[in-house]
């Protein structure tokens, strides 16, 4: 988008109003100061009210409201379930719904058309005006095409086709989403953010005619209904618009076209080719397997030439799509290799099918089944019979297979996107490349050739990640599929039943936030106090009514924070780092010798003094870090467990951990190791040795052996059991007593099962078996980060 300048993004009022204020200023501003909860009597009815209509059909609300209690005990306003209704309309809103009939003169559809729409313009006026998003606006515009003092707004789109009928029925719709890339991508990546509006719903038309001019009919329709709804953004782009931001100040905006969030169908739609070519190159199918990256489109439908020979035979077809007069609007930059499809799901489709063929599907099976368990990280029992899983398990999965072509830096990653195709012959020589039936001979895979984008993007647009189609996957579900089970059911009616829920929850929610703002005297710019910088409430409203009155958040829905153990909790020196443990132990006024017992550890008395007895002990404890970007986020905690042998863990089950390490010769450094037991000194006996007062730790150690520098082909750290030899001519392991505190991050460990995995080993056993193990590097980013940029 060009470089940062100085002369960029003026602020042109600090007097302006921005969306709560509107609300405020609104048609019934007279009666809102006579009652802040009008239409409805006083906010004991309007929360009536709300539940009502949130979680009961409109029979149901007409049966409540007959009930005699109803009747003769209530003063309430409303007596029907329509009379409810009337009220929801009534009360300030944003942006209004539009309707419209699509006119198909000479092609006969099985319904009418209805197109139910907003004002794009109007609703990115809402959003960049929320003073929800006030602490997580960016406004620094990045540009050099546009005058002095403008400020850019970049629009991303989203939008797929998909049925909202269960297991019956043909109902498709084809919703489009709207977002902002002003938001920070921590939080217009989360749904329940509120950051994305659906701002078209339309149900698919059906044409009463063959498939192939079906598909043009409904591409025709599709951009012609888009060219509608964008009209005020493209006319922005060229002339400029004047916004409110949540702080009441004035920006000279201009709204381009940032990106477009679509899978591969979605694109070919959006850029009016077929399955034949790359939607942002100039590749042909023959060529999606080249591994010389081709030209981007720069006018993919040569209009200069195509438009005159056109008319001259009176062809309209869709020769204009709807972003074509969009200013700098170029779909080789706008559509992105967004992760889900062309990362997560193309690595399902292609290179996880290769080495299942390699290995054979017993043998990944047993290797997945042997994996160790973690709390809350997903475990695979097997994945042969696995033919459908979401984003986040095709996430997960992909974990878990090493390939060299998915490194963190831009270079690097387009490095190893070519060493695979210096190598991809081996792929075929082993005949692991197989179709439906029959075994390919050939890459030419579209998801493969957008892969050749990938870093083109990334400079354009930056991180790939906040485009993922993963969140349109989850609108479609809240804003389609979940309401289509309070409507009717009925094809002809349900979509008008839909769109009036949705105008009516998007009202719920915003004066549920602008009364309780107003009843409680504050000011509607959402000011931010010095204590909640390191807030970890998930929705942002909770977030800011939690501010203001902190016993009001039981009365808003939305996803609770995440436990902030830096609040209360045991520091460790550096300040980076929270421990918990629950205060009351798992067991308490044990001896060392229950310890040995129970955990199997011979070595342990030796390593305690034998004269404090009265040992209490947990299973379990809590690691909290901050994030490495920004480093002021705190993540949510992670669980260490440390469980004895039991009928269900037969050798216990004990997790992995990174700790700093103090050989006894050299310099410290960090290693591997194994929470064996978890436990205190009493503190009933004599005053405890400084540094003796927080919570220990059994480990065993873990030998670092190989980097990944030494193993290119699997690019991961490998470790093995340090054992000693003991007095009897054994090997035990190496095991020390260290301070919770030295503990820097958990860790997860993939068995290095040699030829062929152990059939008798499983998820609980697998830790205690092997000796050799791979440190998995690609878990989440945070690891990843912490190994290779702090340990390093």
């Amino acid at each position: 988008m060009g470089q940062f300048h100085l002369t960029s993004g003026y602020v042109y009022n600090l007097s302006d109003s921005n969306t709560l204020e509107c609300m405020r200023w609104g048609d019934l501003y007279s009666e809102c100061e006579q009652n802040l909860y009008f239409p409805f009597i006083d906010r004991d009815e309007w929360e009536l009210g709300k539940f009502l209509y949130t979680h009961h059909m409109q029979t149901d609300i007409d049966t409540f409201l007959k009930l005699h209690w109803v009747t003769s005990k209530s003063q309430i306003s409303f007596h029907l379930a329509q009379e409810l209704l009337s009220h929801l309309d009534a009360i300030p809103k944003g942006p209004t719904w539009h309707c419209m009939k699509i006119n198909t003169t000479g092609y006969v559809t099985k319904d009418p058309v209805y197109f139910f729409w907003h004002n794009a313009l109007e609703v990115t006026w809402e959003i960049f005006g929320n003073p929800v998003f006030t602490q997580h606006m960016e406004y620094d515009p990045y540009q050099d095409q546009l005058p002095t003092s403008a400020a850019i707004i970049p629009i991303v789109l989203a939008s797929d086709k998909a049925p909202i009928t269960g297991m019956t029925g043909d109902i498709e719709m084809h919703p489009l989403f709207l977002t902002i890339t002003n938001i920070d991508l921590r939080v217009h990546m989360k749904v329940t953010s509120h950051a994305w509006v659906c701002i078209v719903y339309m149900l698919a038309p059906d044409f009463i005619m063959n498939s192939e001019v079906h598909l043009v009919l409904e591409a025709c329709i599709w951009h012609c209904c888009m060219d509608i709804v964008c009209a005020g953004l493209k006319l922005a782009a060229h002339t400029s618009t004047f916004m409110s931001d949540p702080n009441n100040a004035t920006w000279y905006c201009f709204t381009l076209l940032a990106a477009y969030t679509a899978d591969l169908l979605e694109q070919l739609m959006i850029t009016c080719v077929t399955l034949s070519v790359s939607p942002v190159s100039t590749a042909k199918k023959t060529q999606f397997g080249d591994a010389t990256p081709h030209l981007p489109h720069d006018d993919p439908w040569r209009l200069q030439v195509f438009l005159p020979k056109a008319k001259k035979q009176k062809l309209s077809g869709i020769q204009l799509p709807f972003w074509q007069d969009w200013q700098f609007s170029n779909p080789a930059i706008f559509l992105i290799g967004e992760l889900l499809h062309f990362g997560h799901k193309m690595f399902f489709d292609h290179p996880f099918k290769w080495c299942k063929e390699l290995l054979g599907h017993n043998k990944i099976d047993t290797w997945y089944h042997i994996q160790h368990k973690h709390v809350s990280a997903c475990h695979f029992n097997g994945v042969l019979q696995v033919n459908q899983m979401t984003g986040h398990e095709h996430h997960d999965l992909q974990c878990t297979i090493v390939l060299t072509f998915t490194l963190l830096a831009i270079h690097a990653m387009e490095e190893s996107l070519q060493e695979f195709h210096m190598h991809k012959d081996s792929i075929l020589r082993a005949g692991v490349q197989q179709g439906k039936s029959k075994e390919i001979g050939h890459f030419q895979i579209p998801k493969l050739e957008l892969l050749q984008s990938s870093g083109h993007s990334i400079h354009n647009i930056g991180s790939l990640i906040q485009y993922s189609a993963d969140i349109s996957k989850q609108l479609l579900i809240t804003c389609c599929k979940d309401l289509f089970m309070h409507t009717n059911h009925q094809r002809s009616t349900f979509t008008e039943q839909i769109i009036l829920w949705l105008d009516h929850e998007e009202s719920i929610c915003c004066f549920n936030l602008y009364s309780l703002l107003l009843e409680k005297g504050t000011n509607f710019t959402n000011v931010l106090c010095l204590e909640s910088d390191a807030s970890c409430y998930i929705d942002l409203t909770v977030d800011w009514v939690q501010r203001v009155s902190l016993e009001e958040v039981n009365h808003f829905h939305g996803l609770r924070t995440f436990h902030n153990h830096f609040l209360k909790g045991i520091v460790s020196d550096d300040s980076t780092t929270m421990f918990h443990i629950t205060v009351k132990p798992d067991f308490v006024d044990k001896s060392s010798n229950y310890f040995t017992m129970i955990y199997n550890l011979p070595d342990f008395p030796h390593l305690l003094w034998n004269y404090i007895n009265g040992i209490p002990g947990w299973t379990k404890f809590q690691l909290q870090l901050h994030s490495h970007h920004p480093p002021n986020n705190i993540i949510p905690s992670q669980q260490v467990q440390a469980l004895p042998p039991s009928a269900e863990h037969p050798l216990g089950k004990c997790d992995a951990i990174l700790v700093h390490y103090m050989p006894p010769f050299g310099t410290p450094t960090v290693v591997v190791a194994q929470v064996q037991a978890i436990f205190a000194f009493s503190t009933r006996g004599s005053l405890l040795p400084t540094g003796f007062s927080e919570p220990l730790l059994y480990v065993q150690y873990f030998a670092f052996t190989t980097t990944p520098t030494d193993r290119p082909n699997v690019t991961m750290y490998t470790i093995e059991c340090m054992f000693i030899d003991s007095p009897e001519g054994s090997k035990s392991h190496v095991g020390a007593i260290i301070s919770l505190l030295d503990v820097i991050h958990a860790v997860e460990l993939i068995p290095n099962c040699g030829v062929a995995a152990n059939h008798d080993v499983t998820s609980q056993t697998c830790q205690e078996v092997y000796n050799r193990f791979f440190l998995n590097n690609f878990t989440d980013k945070e690891w990843y980060y912490t190994m290779y940029h702090d340990y390093q």
